[in-house]
């Protein structure tokens, strides 16, 4: 009986030591995010034994993978557990975080942090995590977390890798680095402290010295996945900045994606990043294929449409990228502003007729409603407005490129604010040259008048806007104003000389024509000398001819 009790001791102490190799093993799966990996090892785990911690580390994979029903689930059982219930509270609190529920999280936290105690780091640690990692990342409150432990346990290397991400979160350099360094010279295991140096120099724009920091990394273990992820994106960052390598240093990138993606896994949520990262590199080909291999893995994820929309639109596909893209936001739970601005561009390109000459105007304004979708998501989406508005513009159709430049106009922090102002003027102007008074519309000219003055508010020397003007003013048949703006044209423009006037000949000899019909009955003199001045530029101009006939010859 002596001999059982001693093999039995035995036999559980060395359950208990595999138990405890396994979980380390799915920690490190998981800092390498070999996530599939990490989930084979818990499942395996939890399969043979219940645990509250194996419990919350499968649920915070599946958080990462932003798979939030799962996560919920296992934080659930996690709860079932003595030696569990505070870890996966914690889990159970990030998701509050996520849905907006501040107040329900923080009371979670608030119970947790009452029983822990001196030696309970890594209760602390996942608490600073979540804060960290929830949809609206909060690093204040991670950083209050993390402090208070770091002085009942200095020097932790996991709290200091916790404090470098978190000061990194606040754009706090310096702090970051002496944490990320200092976690590093404890536990030179810790390569994701040792990576970070390079990331905060990648931000720092020292692409050079950043891929030194990653190759150091490399050379301690070849085979660990993050660093060809972050080398794939500093080489990015690098060729978007020195424009003669971008081909170069793109193709480096994709390499280096593709090296990230053999050591973690080909997971969809792997595929997923590596689909994201393809749209910045702008491999729309490759996004294609990789969009159908996760089409393959998942029917209903409803992000793949995201990656099936953008591919067939940029591949020319847009009947597959309208289905794929209505499709997704319709389904998709997290809209980003750049799915609406891609279903507006495809919805653009499929208004337009086979012939290139007229436009479905409901689907030209569903598309303009997406385009101000994106911009109420993310006020920065102004800036795209100018390319599309210039794409229907150069086909002549100034209608649709009134309509587009329209929403660039009202947002005086768009970047082509001003150029916006100057083509929805021409665009309006134009569209309207063909109309007769009943059919003309007057409330565009108006509003076209006032962008052009909005443009010379910036520009007070700007000439072609005076130009529009006197066009504009010439439809709304405002004389005074329609003469005063062509005359205010031809100031600017003829101090520069013979060769410049000649250039722009025909606007010139209009603003004299019109400034003569102006003048006709009140100052025939001078009408009759801007008609010649007409005459001397263009000798067959026929309005000319013809007014000085009118007005009693030369």
């Amino acid at each position: 009986m002596n001999k059982f009790k001693i093999f039995s001791i035995a036999f559980m102490t060395s359950a208990s030591f595999v138990y405890g190799q396994d979980i380390d093993q799915a920690k490190k799966a998981i800092d390498a995010e070999q996530y599939e990996s990490a989930k084979s090892i818990l499942k395996t785990l939890y399969n043979a034994k219940p645990s509250g911690k194996v419990s919350f580390l499968l649920g915070n994979i599946y958080l990462k993978q932003s798979i939030e029903d799962s996560a919920k689930v296992f934080f659930n059982k996690g709860l079932l557990s003595s030696e569990g219930g505070k870890l996966n509270n914690i889990g159970l609190a990030q998701l509050d975080l996520n849905s907006g529920n501040q107040a329900a999280a923080q009371s979670k936290f608030d119970l947790i942090v009452k029983d822990l105690k001196k030696k309970d780091v890594e209760e602390y640690v996942y608490i600073a995590n979540a804060y960290m990692n929830s949809d609206k990342p909060d690093y204040v409150n991670a950083l209050a977390v993390l402090k208070k432990v770091n002085e009942l346990v200095p020097n932790n290397p996991y709290v200091l890798l916790a404090m470098g991400d978190a000061y990194f979160g606040e754009k706090n350099q310096n702090d970051a680095y002496t944490s990320y360094r200092n976690a590093f010279n404890i536990d030179g295991s810790l390569l994701r402290a040792k990576m970070q140096l390079g990331v905060l120099l990648k931000g720092a724009k020292a692409y050079t010295e950043a891929v030194k920091a990653y190759d150091e990394v490399i050379a301690l273990n070849p085979n660990y996945g993050p660093v060809y992820r972050e080398l794939a994106e500093t080489y990015y960052l690098w060729g978007n900045n020195q424009p003669k390598n971008y081909t170069e240093y793109i193709q480096k990138a994709l390499g280096f994606y593709e090296k990230y993606m053999s050591l973690t896994d080909y997971s969809l949520s792997s595929r997923m990043r590596h689909a994201d990262f393809l749209i910045l590199a702008k491999d729309y080909k490759a996004l294609e294929i990789e969009a159908n291999k996760m089409k393959q893995l998942d029917k209903v994820n409803p992000r793949i449409l995201r990656y099936l929309g953008y591919a067939a639109y940029e591949n020319g596909n847009n009947d597959a990228a309208l289905a794929a893209l209505n499709e997704f936001v319709t389904k998709g739970s997290k809209v980003i502003p750049y799915d609406y601005m891609y279903l507006a561009k495809t919805k653009l390109k499929k208004a337009i007729s086979i012939d290139g000459k007229t436009i479905d105007q409901p689907l030209l304004t569903s598309a303009i409603a997406d385009i101000n979708k994106a911009i109420s998501m993310e006020p920065l989406m102004v800036n795209e407005v100018n390319d599309l508005g210039k794409g229907y513009f150069t086909q002549k159709l100034y209608g649709g490129a009134a309509a587009i430049f329209e929403i660039g106009i009202n947002d005086s922090n768009s970047k082509y604010f001003l150029e916006d102002n100057v083509y929805y003027a021409i665009s309006v102007i134009t569209d309207n040259r063909a109309k007769d008074a009943k059919t003309m519309d007057k409330l565009s000219l108006e509003k076209a008048d006032r962008a052009l003055d909005a443009v010379l508010l910036k520009k007070p020397d700007y000439q072609e806007a005076y130009f529009y003007k006197g066009r504009i003013n010439t439809s709304l048949e405002k004389d005074e104003v329609m003469s005063a703006s062509y005359q205010k044209y031809l100031d600017l423009l003829l101090p520069k000389g013979v060769d410049e006037v000649t250039k722009n000949k025909a606007k010139v000899t209009e603003a004299y024509n019109h400034i003569a019909s102006h003048l006709a009955n009140t100052d025939k003199v001078k009408a009759k000398e801007l008609l010649n001045k007409t005459l001397a530029l263009d000798p067959t101009n026929t309005y000319a001819l013809e007014s000085l006939k009118l007005l009693g010859g030369k």
